[in-house]
Formats: C-alpha cells, structure tokens, sequence
C-alpha cells in the first residue's frame, strides 16, 4: 500500500511567494494546495484538511490570525492541524501572539523555501501530528 502524502496548505496573498513555496514543497514529496486569500485558505483547511499549514499573516478576506483563532476555537477536524506562521511580522509580540494562539512555528519573511521545508517536517517529528517521515 502506498503510503500517503502530507498534504501541505501553503496561504499567502502573494502569487509569487506561493508559487515559490509550492514548487520547493512538492519537490520535497508534499501534496501542496495553495490560497491566495484568508476565504480561500479557510474553505481548503476546512473540506481538505490539510496536515499542515503554512500561513501568512496579513491577507485579505480573513487574515491568518482569525484563521488559526477559528481553526483552535472550533477545529474543522479532530486530527491536530499544525500550523507554521510565515509573516512579515518580525516584531516579539507578533510571534508571541501566534504562540498564544497556538501556532506550532513561527518563520519571519524573508525567509528561503528551504527554511519552510524544514519547519514542515519540523512540525511532524515534534508537534502533535508525529507523523513519521
């Protein structure tokens, strides 16, 4: 039996960025979806329940701090969805909100692709999904 891919959710408004992101991931092995806004990664999070999500801050329709508020308030799935902040946002008190809202990483951009991959599969060996890899 084949064993299944990690479905990586990459949201972020911009394409340029994404577009980069998705390449590296699906390089790496991982089933990569994408959005481009905060209504669009919330529906995918929701009907495609991702393993883990890559998660820009300031986006339009829903910004990615009321996504990971809705997603630990109200979790869309019972399986831990893992979620690595990727924002501009480099200030301390930034990244200590999205710990507080229970973000398992925190990368600040600039950041390389590299640095993603290695944060997802950090996410997997340590976090609650344990997903061996």
């Amino acid at each position: 039996m084949a064993e299944k891919k990690i479905r990586v959710l990459v949201a972020d408004d911009e394409p340029d960025v994404v577009e980069i992101m998705e390449k590296r991931l699906a390089i790496a092995g991982f089933d990569v979806i994408t959005a481009l806004d905060g209504r669009e990664a919330w529906k995918l999070i929701v009907e495609r329940l991702p393993d883990v999500i890559v998660l820009d801050i300031n986006m339009p329709g829903m910004d990615g701090l009321s996504i990971l508020r809705a997603m630990r308030s109200a979790p869309p799935t019972s399986k831990w969805q893992a979620v690595i902040i990727v924002s501009a946002r480099n200030q301390v008190e930034n990244m200590h909100e999205g710990v507080d809202l229970q973000a398992d990483h925190y990368l600040t951009k600039p950041c390389s692709p590299e640095d993603v991959v290695s944060a997802v599969r950090l996410v997997m060996k340590v976090g609650p999904l344990k997903i061996q890899w």
